[in-house]
């Protein structure tokens, strides 16, 4: 079926993303999952095409006039990062459609000519610090204090399983500054890489995405000021939930992409792949397992591409992009599941394709609130 939400500036942008993949990324993808990490050259060349800027207006180097709040710009980067690698889209993603928007919408005219043009360019990495050892999905109930001293702040406290965590110069960084109000005294501050008190742990091991450096980091008597605190004090809380619909939401485009592209290659494989002298997907009961998996991935996409057009409109709701996340993610390991079963032996050796996508997208259930508590979301919405 012919996808209707694409115009022809969305598949010329696509055109110049794929070249830009094929000529300087995809031959250097198992580079990057041996090193366990992006390169900086790779974060400067993106940046050099416009590719970090969607969400950043011109004038501080961005590339946001190109999609004029138009986030199907946005939507056909994640689809061609995530055909290469999950973990390409999700770093990607992390810089451009999640950390981005705090910059443009909650700074001040001063900070943004701070921050927003080396974003731009791929000279300022991004992260966003909000998931704690004991925290979890649970937001409101992070333990990172900031504490006012004179004219500053001491921030002391840890964060985990950050992406873009080990080589970020910048990192948005969720922290309670009014214990008493719980959920509505948490601040966020922008912490560079650099500050005093300021480290990392290790690079974590993780059992996919190879490609994205995701680290522990930890703050120990970090000072900053007020200049430093992204939007208001003490409504960093609200901040976060009026941006975790657009995180959802580029999650769930990268997890249809990233199935549909495996599904493609195992449909292939299944047409050469031959078992008792014909090919495996001649065989009825493969032949009826794909045809169930590509019109799941059909069905999938079409719900996710009229959550994009109601995004780009500005009515995407909280609760359609619980959905879209929660399903999608479902949807993604199941499909690759069987993918990896149709290649046989070969689906659990690690120098196949449809091996890794199957350990990356294992993640795509936990991160971004795990898919019960998208559930939780949903069923509070019908009055339960």
């Amino acid at each position: 079926m012919k996808r209707a939400i694409y115009g022809e500036d969305h598949e010329a942008f696509r055109a110049s993303v794929k070249e830009f993949l094929d000529r300087s990324v995809i031959p250097q993808v198992e580079e990057y999952a041996s090193s366990k990490g992006l390169p900086r050259q790779f974060w400067l060349d993106a940046g050099a095409q416009g590719f970090l800027g969607l969400e950043i207006p011109d004038q501080y180097g961005g590339s946001a006039d190109l999609a004029e709040g138009d986030y199907r710009f946005n939507a056909v980067l994640i689809e061609e990062l995530s055909k290469v690698t999950a973990a390409l889209a999700s770093c990607v993603s992390i810089h451009t459609d999640i950390v981005s928007p705090y910059l443009v919408e909650l700074t001040t005219e001063e900070q943004r000519k701070r921050w927003l043009p080396g974003a731009a360019s791929g000279e300022i990495l991004t992260a966003i610090g909000m998931t704690e050892p004991g925290g979890g999905s649970d937001l409101a109930a992070l333990k990172s204090t900031a504490v006012r001293d004179g004219d500053q702040w001491v921030l002391n406290g840890s964060k985990t399983f950050i992406t873009n965590g080990y080589s970020a110069d910048l990192i948005i960084t969720a922290v309670r500054t009014a214990p008493e109000k719980k959920a509505k005294g948490i601040t966020l501050f922008a912490v560079p890489s650099d500050a005093e008190g300021f480290s990392r742990g290790r690079k974590l091991d993780k059992v996919g995405q190879d490609e994205s450096d995701t680290a522990e980091l930890n703050f120990a008597d970090v000072r900053l000021t007020d200049d430093d605190i992204v939007g208001e004090l003490d409504q960093g809380f609200v901040h976060m939930m009026q941006n975790l619909p657009q995180e959802r939401l580029a999650c769930a485009i990268s997890n249809v992409a990233h199935a549909r592209q495996i599904l493609a290659e195992t449909i292939v494989y299944a047409k050469e792949r031959t078992a008792f002298g014909a090919g495996i997907g001649t065989f009825q009961h493969n032949k009826f397992l794909l045809a169930e998996l590509v019109t799941q991935l059909d069905v999938t996409q079409a719900y996710v591409d009229q959550c994009v057009l109601a995004h780009s409109a500005g009515d995407l709701t909280p609760v359609d992009a619980a959905k879209a996340k929660w399903w999608t993610s479902q949807v993604q390991n199941e499909v690759l599941d069987h993918c990896v079963q149709l290649h046989g032996g070969y689906g659990f050796m690690n120098e196949y394709r449809v091996a890794r996508a199957w350990r990356d997208a294992r993640v795509t259930k936990i991160w971004a609130g795990s898919n019960e508590i998208m559930k939780e979301l949903i069923g509070r919405d019908l009055g339960l």
